[in-house]
């Protein structure tokens, strides 16, 4: 019964695998969402095999089911972009309605805006998650001994970049400037 089960897909496969892949194609633009829904099809095929027709009819109801899968993909999408215009409005509304903090030394945020994408990465693990550097290397997936290296570089330019705004860096706090661990 398997065998017959398994030979009966395969066929089924092969016959309607071009026409089905024809009919998702031209309904969708993005080839990862139209294979999803080939397999999807495919899937409720095998898991359906006894209820579908035999011959040229398999074809239609191949159609019936790549429809099906692509109207719920569609309304999946709809869901999620609904519900990420939600949040990110319920999100600005609480940003909105909290002041932005202003530093009492602007000259620092200048600086640190003034520093490389991945620097501020650095510093910003470092200090406001409060992570060590075994965890910052697991974020970044590089070893320990690379964030060290690139946590100590990031933190001389950041000091280099303070002075050159006319900051004593020595007003920033210890933990900006200097690594866990490290001595005061």
């Amino acid at each position: 019964m398997g065998n017959e089960r398994s030979a009966r897909f395969e066929e089924l496969y092969a016959a309607h695998l071009g026409h089905v892949t024809g009919y998702v194609r031209r309904r969708t633009d993005d080839p990862d969402d139209a294979a999803d829904v080939i397999a999807e099809t495919f899937l409720v095929a095998w898991r359906r095999l006894d209820d579908v027709p035999r011959g040229d009819a398999a074809r239609f109801y191949l159609y019936g089911v790549a429809r099906r899968a692509l109207a719920n993909q569609r309304r999946g999408e709809r869901r999620r972009r609904d519900l990420t215009a939600r949040i990110a409005g319920d999100l600005a509304a609480d940003l909105a309605a909290a002041p932005a903090p202003h530093p009492a030394r602007p000259e620092i945020g200048a600086a640190f805006r003034a520093l490389s994408a991945s620097d501020r990465e650095l510093l910003g693990l470092a200090t406001w998650e409060g992570l060590d550097n075994g965890q910052i290397a697991t974020v970044l997936g590089v070893s320990r001994n690379a964030v060290r290296i690139r946590l100590h570089r990031a933190r001389r330019r950041f000091a280099k970049e303070l002075q050159r705004r006319g900051a004593d860096h020595t007003t920033v706090p210890a933990f900006v400037t200097r690594s866990k661990g490290e001595p005061a």
